[in-house]
């Protein structure tokens, strides 16, 4: 034995003789004597001692089996484990594992060569059974076709796999760091929002600090397994030249005999080599893969590619088609045609429900958690209470109650022009069982009460209808009602009477809230999305006009003095373009942009108040009345108001309600036409008789519109 053999073994002796001398005098304890089994700190470093010594000392066969056999299984093992991982952070010990195992076949192939080189001449069992018998089981008994199958599974490993597996770890841990300050500056902004807690930011922290340092540690540990493909290839070729070089001239055998023999064993030694080399490398790129793929990998691979019945409904049609080419076997296309088939129609019966679901960190809490104080001062905008009885109407997204608010946000688009805030659905325990209220703002502007399981019967004549019921008023408009049974609703039905379900009560209920308060649920930033959201061809229009000529801010005053009206702000277009004409005019006054807005707009309002003859039905006041209004009129030019005697506005009311009355009684659709300068203040004083009445400028009556006077207020 050589010189530094001699010292390598005296070393390992020492380091024996060091370890048993401390346990006979410290390690009295019986946990002490676990720091020496296999898999602690101290057994992990007297492995890695043995495979770095493996190198320098020559191995029995026996031994050389052994660790053959434990190469392969590990290999096995580790892709086991990564087809079944849940996140790639479940194996973060996998770098690790990788330079071991690494280690471990680059030793087991120096040992193994040192055997084939001095021992090769004695037959194939030079190197050990594990070798023999791969070497054996690949030649076949032809050593060309074993080379060449065994120089095909080098090429699959090196070119392939270990190539593959590298350069997506590389890229893995480049995209993961380049990620992190992002996902750092997330958890910073949800902690600061209260949306987290401090714990809970630890552990998010923890995890990409994790996450990164594991990808970082996959793309180096990927070197050492490209470094291991080509060593395998180096050390095959010096095993095959060396092998039959020391064979014929130093053993005297013939050329045939040499390469039989050392071929066979260079062979068995590099598949042992290779063979757990191509299952690690594969295991490698698993784990780098299943990044953005949750749950097992055979959960997610029978999940996506089985999800849909059309593409295996195609490939069974083309498997099918391929059964009846001629020169095909038919019987594995039909197999597979009929398999694809059968799980294509299971999906079809039966769809994969959509598993889009946001990832929630349960924290559970040790007591009652306080909603953070961003949440608290939160105001909805608009809140629907119900009692406890009527929760059953909002329960799912499929609840009538939840489809019909849908449907009423769809219609106040179409109509109005902009998006109806989110409607919140709340429960309150403070109401009545079947009652209701609305909210705009957290204030109170309707409520009333609905039976669940009864229907509201209204005379369209405005009476009380006459079946058996229990009398209520209807909440949205104050008309006499009855509430009645499901089994009375057909009899109500055919005698002309209109039937409600409860649904529909609350909803019509919360129509009329909102459009008589539209402009409270138009606010500042709906106006820039509104403003954002119109066509490219039209920005410039937007960029022209603010802020350079009129601020954002009376844009969103105007739109929601327009709503207050209930003139729709759909033609946005035509309101810009008419704010962009008053501003030339030197118009700043909100009052005086809305008139100017409203007489561009006159096509629009007077299709809104023709009536069912085609005319509109118009009502207008005497001269007399005219000039009162008009010499009330006090303030300046662009701001004046109304200041009436209280005996004279007392008897113009009385008038006045008293004409609408009786256009009402008459079934028209009367508007109140008057001269521009009155209408703004004039529009304040019908509103308190009634609000649904328009009134119009003589200037907002589209030239072409017909109309026809019904009534003269004298």
């Amino acid at each position: 034995m050589t010189t530094k053999g001699q010292f390598v073994l005296n070393s390992v002796s020492a380091s024996f003789r060091s370890a048993l001398t401390a346990v006979r005098m410290g390690y009295k304890d019986p946990r002490q004597w676990r720091s020496l089994v296999p898999g602690t700190d101290v057994g992990l470093a007297m492995g890695v001692a043995m495979l770095l010594s493996v190198l320098i000392l020559p191995l029995p066969t026996v031994v050389l089996d052994i660790g053959l056999s434990l190469s392969v299984t590990i290999s096995v093992l580790i892709l086991m484990v990564s087809l079944f991982l849940e996140t790639p952070l479940n194996f973060t010990a996998f770098p690790t594992l990788l330079l071991l195992t690494t280690l471990l076949r680059l030793a087991l192939e120096v040992a193994t060569t040192r055997l084939i080189l001095s021992h090769g001449n004695e037959g194939i069992y030079a190197a050990g059974h594990v070798v023999a018998a791969f070497g054996g089981f690949l030649m076949g008994g032809d050593v060309l076709i074993g080379a060449i199958v065994f120089s095909i599974l080098m090429v699959v490993n090196f070119m392939v796999i270990t190539k593959g597996s590298g350069r997506i770890a590389e890229v893995a841990a480049r995209f993961s760091l380049d990620a992190m300050p992002g996902k750092q500056m997330a958890i910073d902004a949800e902690l600061a929002s209260g949306a987290i807690s401090d714990k809970v930011a630890r552990q998010k922290r923890r995890r990409l600090e994790e996450e990164s340092s594991f990808f970082g540690s996959m793309d180096g540990a990927a070197k050492f397994v490209r470094g291991d493909a080509i060593a395998g290839i180096i050390i095959t070729v010096i095993n095959i030249v060396g092998g039959l070089t020391i064979g014929i001239f130093r053993h005297g055998m013939s050329v045939s005999d040499a390469a039989a023999s050392f071929t066979t064993l260079t062979i068995g030694d590099g598949l042992v080599s290779q063979i757990p080399a191509l299952l690690v490398s594969a295991a490698a790129g698993i784990v780098v893969t299943k990044g953005g793929t949750e749950g097992a990998m055979d959960a997610a691979l029978v999940r996506q590619l089985t999800g849909g019945p059309k593409p295996l409904q195609l490939a069974a049609g083309l498997s099918f088609l391929m059964a009846f080419m001629p020169g095909l076997p038919a019987f594995p296309f039909l197999a597979l045609g009929t398999i694809a088939g059968g799980i294509a129609w299971y999906r079809y019966r039966h769809p994969m429900q959509d598993q889009t679901i946001e990832d929630v960190v349960t924290e559970t809490p040790s007591g009652p958690v306080e909603p953070p104080l961003s949440e608290v001062m939160r105001i909805d905008l608009l809140r629907l209470e119900l009692g406890f009885n009527l929760l059953s109407f909002a329960g799912t997204e499929e609840a009538t109650l939840t489809a019909q608010i849908k449907m009423l946000r769809r219609t106040v688009a179409t109509e109005m022009g902009f998006i109806l805030p989110p409607v919140r659905i709340q429960d309150n325990l403070q109401l009545g069982a079947d009652h209701y209220c609305m909210k705009i703002r957290e204030i109170d502007v309707g409520s009333g009460e609905v039976r669940p399981h009864k229907f509201l019967v209204m005379d369209p004549q405005g009476g009380l209808a006459d079946i058996p019921g229990e009398r209520t008023t209807e909440p949205a408009f104050g008309l006499p009602a009855l509430w009645v049974d499901e089994t009375q609703k057909e009899q109500a039905s055919f005698r002309g009477y209109t039937v409600v379900d409860p649904c529909s009560v609350i909803v019509t209920h919360l129509s009329e809230v909102v459009r008589e308060n539209m402009p409270d649920l138009l606010s500042y930033v709906q106006t820039q999305k509104l403003l954002d959201d119109l066509p490219r061809e039209q920005q410039k229009l937007v960029s022209d006009l603010i802020p350079s000529q009129v601020s954002l801010g009376i844009v969103h005053r105007v739109l929601q003095g327009l709503l207050a009206e209930r003139v729709s702000i759909r033609d946005i277009t035509t309101i810009l373009e008419a704010l962009q004409e008053a501003a030339g005019l030197g118009l700043r006054v909100v009052p005086q942009l809305i008139a100017h807005v409203r007489v561009r707009l006159a096509r629009q309002i007077s299709a809104a108040v023709i009536g069912a003859d085609g005319f509109i039905q118009m009502i207008t006041l005497s001269p007399q009345w005219e000039e009162i209004l008009l010499d009330s009129l006090t303030g300046p030019p662009e701001d004046r108001q109304m200041a009436m005697e209280p005996t004279k506005l007392n008897d113009f009311v009385k008038k006045l309600r008293s004409v609408l009355d009786q256009a009402i009684s008459n079934r028209e659709n009367p508007v109140l036409v008057v001269s521009p300068h009155i209408r703004f203040p004039l529009e304040a004083v019908v509103k308190r008789i009634r609000s649904v009445t328009p009134v119009v400028a003589q200037t907002e009556i589209f030239p072409k519109a017909r109309i026809r006077t019904i009534a003269v207020v004298k």
